[in-house]
């Protein structure tokens, strides 16, 4: 499955040469934002402090603070890298290791 993440967070599939939007559910993710347990439980499977999560994605450790007790809500294009994350972690992380 190719897949490509749009500019306004939305991930849509490659196929033909054509873009097909992903259904929320296909992919691991919810139309509304990820809540905090999410976030959390997201970081633990990764096997990664808060610190160590923070400098993968490249956002302030505050940031992930913030999402995983629910004071702010990853939108937009966070919220799609992170249902990216849930769905193929190792893929994701050596991606961004390149970067």
């Amino acid at each position: 499955m190719r897949v490509r993440l749009k500019a306004d967070g939305r991930i849509v599939e490659l196929r033909d040469g054509k873009e097909f939007p992903l259904q929320p559910e296909t992919f691991g993710a919810s139309a509304e934002p990820m809540a905090a347990p999410e976030v959390r439980d997201l970081r633990r499977r990764a096997c990664m402090t808060q610190t160590e999560f923070a400098a993968r994605l490249g956002v302030p450790v505050e940031t992930i603070r913030n999402w995983e007790q629910g004071k702010r809500a990853p939108r937009g294009p966070a919220r799609a890298l992170l249902a990216v994350i849930a769905h193929a972690p190792e893929t994701v992380f050596a991606a961004l290791a390149k970067a």
